[in-house]
């Protein structure tokens, strides 16, 4: 049976009410069509969560629409209409001028589009920001005290007190009576602690030792406990005027050590006795009383009376051990700047001195007149000063810098002059002959000095790769050792004269170098480090001995003329005397200057003297007395303590040198 056009349409709003699952409609041809609602699942459908299918294609890929405008269908099968792409939103958005303020958005007020101000635009970053919204806004204020903290003592009442807060309540008058009256009928009794009660042992026996006590006879060998003295008048409380300390008492009593003090109290006056406090050692006192009777001796011991002088070495009078210098003779004028090193030639006539200037002076060492003098560095300070062993020759070293110079002083008679001229000069022969040999590179270069140095007596110069520090010549003068503690390989060289040879005798060397040393008579060479001096035997090329002075910083060392002994100074402010027969440690150590020691000397001329020099300006001058048997060792006696010398920038004495022959230094 058909439906009507009108029972149609009210079958279709029929259809649309919420009871109905289906709707019908009219398609493009004018046929009925069904139009299902939407299924809104109820909370506890198994479909609640799953998602919402908005085109139903299923796995078709979307390539298979790019020539439709469409992309797929819907649920009630509708055309999904193909979005618009990036680039065509982009050109719309750029084609439209959006004015500054444009929120989309209507004013209800005046039906105009709203636009915001800067500030509000501004308000609104800072709230996206998460900042305050408004500048100067404070967002911890001081906290306002709504209630004040003073207590206020006010009373909440005006009304006077009552009478019974002062009058005694009867009631408790009543419950006292009542106590009283049952102690005293002996119905309430006081609280007695129980007694304890001890079984006593049969078994065991006690007896009273202190029962019968009776008075026993001295024995020689018991020592009756110390008693303490009476107290004097320095221990009453009112003490007569001359038994009270000054100012000046005090002080001292209280800048004292506790053992070093005579009394353990101050002698106090009080006007009564009950103005006296406390005694504050009172319980140490008990205590070291109580120590003293439990720990003194109950036996007589025999002592030894023994003079503590007797137990001194007899040392003896300096003036037995004459001569030694003890005056400043002569003071030597003309350097600018500190004076580093000094020499005396080897015929006691003339010293030579270089300082931080660059200038070395040569003078007469008597009257202290300035002979000679030359400048040999305007940037580098001159380090080392040393003197060519030998009275055949006269030639002078000095080091300034990386550069060693040779010099021929003006000083003396002219052949001396020339032949020393010529010991210098003939060494350039060897060099050219062996030149053609040499396969390494030297390790020092030696070189003629221009005819401006020579003529002001400037020789020869030898070029080192390292500042140089120390020089020390052979007794021959035919060699001379340079020690630079900057260098690492470098830092111990030995020159020969005659050959303008250089060599290197170690490839590597443990430790700091600091100094070294020819044996006056042997073939040995000494090298102190930082902690230690090797000896090495220069004919076996061998290592003799490890000598250990225990110094932390060795400054500087020197070799007894016979060669069995040497000293050693350091910088940590001790003089060192070693026994190279006896042991590789030392057999003296001497204490007696306050600031680092930079400079020992022994006397080579035959006198058993030797010298060190320090930081705090002062020299120290001992008697060294070394004999030939090996059963006696070293009297060593201070002598002398040299001062005058002035301390510029905590630096001292820096060297000494002795006469060779004189007791001059």
């Amino acid at each position: 049976m058909a439906l009507s056009e009108p029972s149609r349409k009210r079958k279709a709003v029929t259809r649309d009410s919420p009871e109905a699952d289906e709707a019908i409609s009219t398609d493009a041809n004018g046929k009925p069509r069904y139009v299902y609602r939407d299924i809104d699942p109820a909370y506890d459908s198994d479909d609640s969560d799953a998602p919402q299918t908005t085109n139903t294609i299923g796995n078709i890929p979307l390539s298979f629409y790019d020539s439709y405008p469409h992309i797929g269908y819907d649920v009630n099968g509708k055309k999904i209409v193909r979005p618009a792409k990036g680039e065509a939103l982009d050109a719309l958005l750029d084609s439209i001028d959006i004015p500054k303020g444009w929120t989309g958005l209507t004013d209800p007020d005046t039906g105009k589009p709203l636009e915001l101000s800067e500030q509000e635009l501004d308000v609104l970053k800072r709230i996206q920001m998460n900042e305050v919204p408004e500048e100067g806004y404070d967002p911890y204020p001081a906290t306002v005290e709504y209630f004040t903290s003073k207590t206020e003592t006010m009373p909440l009442s005006a009304a006077p007190e009552p009478k019974r807060r002062f009058v005694p309540s009867k009631h408790e008058a009543k419950r006292v009576m009542k106590i009283v009256r049952a102690i005293r009928e002996g119905r309430i009794l006081p609280y007695k602690p129980p007694l304890e009660e001890h079984e006593e042992d049969l078994d065991v026996k006690r007896y009273d030792i202190w029962a019968n006590e009776a008075s026993r006879l001295d024995h020689p060998m018991n020592v009756p406990a110390p008693k303490l003295p009476p107290p004097g008048y320095e221990e009453s409380y009112h003490p007569p005027p001359e038994y009270l300390p000054d100012e000046k008492e005090e002080r001292s009593w209280e800048e004292a050590d506790e053992e070093d003090r005579e009394k353990d109290y101050l002698p106090t006056d009080h006007n009564s006795l009950r103005k006296v406090p406390g005694y504050g050692r009172f319980i140490k006192e008990k205590f070291e009383r109580c120590l003293d009777l439990y720990l003194a001796p109950r036996i007589r011991r025999s002592k030894l009376n023994i003079d503590p002088e007797s137990l001194l070495p007899k040392l003896p009078s300096p003036d037995e051990l004459r001569p030694f210098p003890t005056t400043c003779a002569t003071i030597f004028h003309g350097h600018e700047g500190r004076v580093r090193s000094l020499a005396i030639d080897p015929s006691g006539v003339w010293l030579a001195s270089g300082g931080d200037d660059g200038t070395i002076r040569v003078w007469e060492l008597l009257t202290g007149r300035q002979l000679w003098h030359v400048k040999l560095s305007s940037e580098e300070a001159l380090n080392v000063v040393r003197w060519r062993p030998g009275t055949d020759a006269i030639i002078l070293s000095a080091a300034a810098g990386e550069d060693l110079y040779f010099l021929v002083p003006p000083i003396s008679s002219l052949e001396l002059e020339v032949h020393s001229r010529s010991l210098l000069d003939a060494g350039f022969g060897h060099a050219t002959s062996t030149s053609s040999f040499a396969k390494a590179p030297p390790q020092a270069q030696w070189s003629r000095t221009s005819s401006q140095l020579s003529d002001m007596s400037i020789v020869l110069k030898a070029h080192l790769r390292s500042t140089i520090k120390v020089i020390s010549w052979h007794r021959r003068g035919d060699y001379l050792a340079t020690v630079s503690p900057s260098g690492q390989t470098s830092a111990v060289a030995i020159h020969t004269l005659s050959k303008h040879l250089t060599q290197q005798p170690f490839r590597r060397l443990k430790g700091l170098p600091q100094s070294a040393r020819f044996h006056p008579s042997k073939p040995i060479f000494f090298v102190a480090t930082q902690r230690t001096i090797r000896s090495y035997d220069l004919a076996k090329q061998e290592l003799l001995k490890i000598i250990q002075p225990g110094a932390r910083w060795i400054s500087s060392f020197d070799v007894h003329p016979l060669g069995d002994n040497l000293i050693v100074g350091s910088y940590d402010k001790r003089l060192l005397w070693h026994d190279l027969d006896l042991s590789m440690r030392p057999y003296k150590t001497l204490r007696y200057h306050k600031k680092a020691i930079r400079q020992v000397k022994f006397h080579a001329g035959g006198l058993p003297l030797f010298a060190d020099a320090s930081d705090d300006g002062s020299l120290q001058v001992f008697h060294g007395k070394v004999v030939g048997d090996m059963m006696e060792n070293a009297a060593i006696v201070p002598v002398k303590v040299l001062r005058g010398h002035r301390v510029v920038k905590e630096l001292g004495v820096l060297d000494l040198d002795w006469h060779p022959r004189e007791p001059w230094m």
